[in-house]
């Protein structure tokens, strides 16, 4: 098999392969690439170069991680995951990105296909309207300074004591949708003035919010796929996906730059300027984790004032309560973090960059309902194709922090999505394909284009066969909004 890479790759097994420490000097654990033969091949050169470029890094717990969705990205690959030792390790802005917890947010309906394909235009046009989307939009949450400090240290706890969602939202939340540690002290009053009016709005790139359809036939697991409240029979969910917006972005600069000072004052080299990074229990490292931790709480806030405004559109399009709609929150999980996480051998420094946590069954972190069942992961896939919900296992708490993909992965850039597909057409095709879409931009629209990212069944498939996620249900796409 050619690889685009002179490293040497060892096959562990059908769905793993190695780099030993010996390909690349600095590195100081082997590097692991979780994928099928078919999936490796295809991965750009990226992904080796710097997986092994995280497999250098100071203080590195057993081995350097890349999903199946992973590709090139700036300084982790995206799909990337590594623990670190809190005493002696890292923490890193490249391992966690720039838009600090990205993430995923699914929500159950009882409604049917049926029920909601003729109002379909009319639902699509009021979530438009109630949920803003695309570069530098505005929330309709007014938050004062004070608030928005609340924000930080509160996340989506905020949101719900200010009645915008139910309490029992935050049970299924990772970590309640609130990250301990937040300190707004140490977040710039530049990243305070990008995010202040950000609450509630989708952003722009990939994220979306997209209704789709359960049926009978995508349910791989039918008992589990009830724990979560899907039963089949066309069952309508909404999906969505984003994080912290510009606030994250600017938390995530702004510390980039206190990094590459820091590493000079601990005599800390990297492979790449883009894992800038500084010791975790350094005065430099905890203040970006404070701060990395205040992004993170005020991305599940948003979404979860993003899920208030869904149900405000279903009710005034649906003539029902969200409540009688059935609209539960199934979960929320974060893929752009960095988070202190027990385990079997110890307590680690988890940094996950285009990465879903994936607890197994028993894990004391998860809600009471989904404890005998494992976490729910949400995988999206292209805004063609379709997205997957599955489960984490007790294998993935061994082999990966607890950790899998998140999605499908890129493999065209935006640039070059644009100079093959245009965005009008793509619209059109789309509804000739039963998938209505409400856009922001055009060129936006093409770089989203599903030729520019994997096959997500093939990469659902890698984790589900590696043994470190189990397939749930597969979702279809009817309407999707994008910025």
């Amino acid at each position: 098999m050619k690889l685009n890479t002179d490293m040497q790759v060892v096959k562990i097994n059908d769905y793993l392969w190695e780099i030993p420490p010996s390909e690349k000097p600095g590195m100081l654990v082997p590097a692991r690439i979780y994928a099928s033969a078919a999936i490796l091949g295809a991965m750009d050169r990226g992904v080796f170069d710097q997986v092994t470029n995280v497999a250098c890094l100071p203080g590195i717990h057993r081995y350097a991680l890349c999903m199946p969705d992973g590709h090139w990205g700036y300084g982790f690959p995206i799909g990337g995951v590594a623990a670190f030792n809190p005493e002696d390790g890292v923490i890193s802005p490249g391992g966690v990105g720039y838009d600090i917890n990205c993430g995923m947010r699914l929500i159950r309906t009882d409604l049917s296909l049926s029920e909601v394909q003729p109002k379909l235009e009319l639902l699509m046009t009021e979530l438009f309207r109630r949920v803003p989307a695309g570069v530098g939009s505005r929330g309709f949450v007014n938050l004062s300074r004070r608030d928005f400090r609340d924000v930080m240290r509160q996340g989506a706890g905020w949101c719900i004591a200010k009645g915008y969602g139910w309490e029992e939202d935050l049970e299924r939340i990772e970590e309640r949708g609130c990250l301990d540690g937040a300190d707004p002290t140490h977040v710039t009053d530049y990243a305070v003035e990008r995010g202040i009016n950000q609450l509630g709005t989708l952003g722009s790139g990939n994220h979306y919010l997209e209704i789709q359809v359960l049926s009978d036939k995508g349910i791989y697991d039918r008992a589990t796929a009830a724990a979560m409240g899907l039963t089949g029979r066309d069952q309508v969910v909404v999906m969505v996906h984003c994080g912290s917006r510009g606030f994250g972005h600017q938390v995530a600069s702004d510390y980039l730059k206190v990094f590459e000072k820091a590493m000079r004052r601990y005599g800390i080299s990297v492979k790449d300027q883009q894992l800038a990074c500084a010791p975790f229990r350094s005065p430099e490292g905890q203040d970006y984790f404070g701060a990395m931790n205040c992004a993170a709480n005020t991305a599940f806030a948003n979404r979860q004032v993003i899920t208030h405004q869904i149900r405000e559109a279903f009710e005034t399009v649906f003539g029902e309560s969200a409540r009688r709609l059935g609209m539960q929150l199934i979960y929320d999980v974060a893929h752009n973090i960095a988070k202190v996480e027990r385990y079997r051998d110890g307590e680690w420094l988890v940094h996950r960059k285009g990465a879903t946590r994936a607890f197994g069954p028993g894990s004391p972190e998860l809600p009471a309902c989904y404890r005998g069942i494992g976490q729910p992961v949400i995988c999206g896939g292209s805004m063609e194709t379709g997205s997957y919900l599955l489960v984490g296992t007790d294998r993935a708490m061994q082999e990966t922090f607890g950790s899998t993909m998140h999605g499908s992965g890129r493999t065209m850039s935006r640039a070059q999505a644009k100079r093959t597909v245009r965005g009008e057409q793509l619209m059109r095709d789309m509804k000739q394909h039963g998938i209505l879409v409400k856009a922001v931009s055009m060129s936006g629209l093409a770089e989203e284009a599903g030729l520019a990212y994997k096959n997500i069944s093939d990469v659902v498939g890698t984790v589900d066969h590696a043994g470190i996620t189990k397939k749930v249900a597969e979702l279809k796409p009817i309407g999707n909004i994008k910025g």
